[in-house]
């Protein structure tokens, strides 16, 4: 039996919570300008590390990758343009202005689109609908390995133009550097994140100044942000036009950690940061890297690096390092994050969630996750050995990501706020045309290194629906042979058993029905406890539960008592807690005098079940490797007990 389930949330946590605090932030006072200032900064070193590190390939990649360009005019301006309006509607329009609206009480991100649904969606479609969002998980996880690989790799291919015998050191160096990104995640990104704003702030002033000394030397490159060039560009050259689109995605890749991170600094914080810092450092640098193109052709190899002045490059280097750095770990922190909250929401089973701040709920450490990430970030460094290659896997996996957006926050626009057909349809229409365009021009990645995120997307995905037909399996083998806890109360009142002194508590999932564990207890032992408190710890479709929401105490006779305990799905469980917070509704327990009374099943691939052979194989591998429910719950060892059992699926 699962520790925790997902469950539709109770009336009486469904209503509208508190804003979250960096949400309630004002500005009318010193104090609230502060705060506010200090949001905005986090969010700049936080949100847009990643979308801050894209100008050190994308221009680059566009025409000296692997579809590359003649640098002429025509092109450059064409290429520019397509980036001016990529950042402007992808980002500005589409994330920043638009789809942050869509929170989950404060919360953005894939999973919070998926935990409105799952809350609030009744009709047939919500299983394919919640399918969809698992989908855009999936691919998170296919395409964010990249990101830490192609953002130090392009920082320290640097060296290269600062001096090419350099060359060879570019990818050992990169190796250490991501090794020892990974290796100290265990410490917590606590005092490290306290520089990120700081850094990423002096890596935006650096970007906007290069790109303003080159600007004003060549003021016709101005001319660019004209969409009138992209058009162009399009319609005049279509075919090398269409294939270019797969490098100038690059330049947003990173956006949806706009909407992701909303959570933690809110909207208004992150829209400043953007309009404010980021989005004029970024265009004022792509467009000083299109000027020196046109000036100087030869510096299409590496234009980023080529328009910092000769004395400055090494120093570039170790910013540029620092800010990729940045980058990789909002990734990382992020598949912590999404991890969390698929383990809560029932995708995925449990594993070993350690929190690395007393003060800040969100930073979390998952040991699997982080060794899994590295060990595959570190392979395609090896395998594909520069930015280029890199290039040729990176994207296809995030476009789709895009669409999937746009396409579950449509469905929350118009089903659940809504919003009138004629005004949804034509903006969903136009971004999700625009993001399968993205997509379709990735496409021919596929063949040289973009079938890797795909792949990868494909097999969590199998593992994400795996788990969760395997434990709907487990449920349906537990309904078969349920017995109501009202008849078992009454089969009690009929033939008392011995009752000896203490609370034991058992774990369930239906507070209806007798726990199996009981059942088997009592069966063996012949004994039930003075007290027996039935736990049922339900994950809500919410990021946190206020704790004066949290637990409702429903005494039952004969001395059972039914615990029912509500967490977000960005919460980790803590049994032992939430028994004595219960103690404040009435609960009467000694928690050091409490027994805690667990299921042991041993699953076998003998039944009836409609699932394939292998996924029954592949469901009992993870079910054996999952954290045992008594340490996921931060259960005391020594006051817990095992009762087995066998099923059959």
């Amino acid at each position: 039996m699962s520790a925790t389930r997902p469950t539709p949330a109770a009336p009486t946590v469904a209503a509208p919570l508190p804003r979250t605090a960096p949400e309630s932030a004002r500005g009318g006072t010193a104090a609230g300008r502060w705060s506010a200032a200090a949001l905005s900064l986090g969010a700049l070193g936080v949100v847009y590390g990643d979308i801050g590190t894209s100008p050190l390939y994308t221009v680059q990649l566009i025409f000296a990758g692997t579809n590359r360009l003649p640098p002429t005019r025509a092109h450059v301006y064409g290429g520019i343009s397509l980036i001016f309006l990529a950042l402007m509607t992808i980002v500005t329009l589409k994330y920043v202005l638009l789809i942050m609206r869509a929170d989950n009480h404060g919360e953005g991100g894939i999973m919070a689109l998926v935990a409105i649904i799952q809350r609030s969606v009744v009709s047939r479609r919500k299983g394919a609908l919640i399918l969809v969002g698992i989908m855009g998980a999936s691919l998170f996880y296919g395409d964010g390995m990249l990101t830490p690989a192609i953002s130090v790799v392009s920082a320290v291919s640097g060296l290269q133009v600062a001096s090419p015998a350099l060359a060879a050191q570019v990818i050992p160096i990169s190796l250490v550097i991501l090794t020892a990104l990974f290796a100290v995640q265990r410490f917590g990104t606590g005092a490290v994140g306290a520089l990120f704003g700081p850094v990423m702030v002096v890596w935006f002033g650096s970007l906007g100044t290069l790109g303003v000394v080159e600007v004003a030397a060549h003021p016709g490159i101005l001319l660019a942000l004209s969409p009138s060039y992209g058009v162009a560009f399009l319609t005049s050259d279509p075919g090398p036009a269409f294939l270019s689109l797969g490098s100038v995605f690059l330049a947003v890749t990173g956006a949806e950690a706009i909407y992701a991170d909303m959570g933690h600094f809110g909207r208004r914080a992150i829209t400043r940061a953007w309009l404010v810092v980021a989005l004029p450092a970024l265009v004022l640098n792509y467009m000083g890297q299109g000027a020196l193109i046109l000036a100087r052709p030869g510096t299409v190899d590496n234009p980023f690096f080529r328009l910092v002045p000769g004395w400055g490059q090494l120093p570039m280097v170790v910013l540029a390092t620092a800010a990729t750095v940045i980058a990789s770990q909002a990734v990382i922190s992020g598949a912590y994050s999404v991890t969390q909250q698929v383990v809560q929401l029932g995708y995925l089973p449990r594993v070993s969630i350690r929190h690395t701040s007393r003060r800040i709920m969100g930073q979390i450490y998952i040991p699997v996750v982080n060794w899994v990430l590295l060990a595959a970030v570190l392979v395609l460094v090896v395998t594909f050995r520069s930015p280029t290659g890199l290039a040729n896997a990176y994207g296809i996996a995030l476009s789709a990501i895009f669409a999937t957006n746009t396409f579950l926050a449509f469905i929350v626009f118009r089903k659940l706020w809504r919003r009138p057909l004629w005004l949804v349809l034509p903006g969903g229409a136009a971004f999700v045309a625009v993001e399968l365009t993205f997509f379709a021009a990735n496409l021919p990645k596929v063949l040289s290194g973009g079938w890797l995120p795909l792949a990868i997307a494909a097999i969590v995905f199998v593992v994400l629906t795996t788990w969760r037909r395997g434990q709907a399996a487990i449920a349906q083998a537990d309904r078969d042979n349920r017995v109501l806890l009202r008849r078992y109360l009454n089969r009690m009142v009929e033939v008392p058993p011995r009752r000896v002194p203490g609370t034991a508590v058992f774990l369930t999932s239906d507070p209806h029905q007798t726990p199996p564990a009981l059942i088997r207890n009592v069966e063996r032992n012949q004994v039930v406890h003075e007290q027996v408190v039935l736990l049922d710890i339900c994950t809500v479709p919410l990021p946190q539960v206020p704790d004066d929401r949290r637990i409702t105490v429903q005494p039952l006779r004969l001395g059972f008592v039914v615990v029912t305990a509500r967490v977000g799905y960005q919460e980790e469980p803590d049994a032992v807690a939430l028994l004595a917070l219960a103690r404040g509704c009435g609960l009467a327990i000694e928690l050091d005098r409490t027994s805690y009374f667990l299921d042991g099943t041993i699953l076998q691939a003998t039944g009836t079940t409609r699932l394939a052979g292998w996924r029954k194989r592949l469901f009992m591998l993870l079910y054996r490797n999952a954290t045992p429910a008594g340490r996921y719950l931060n259960i005391p060892a020594d006051a817990a007990l095992e009762v087995g059992r066998h099923i059959e699926i």
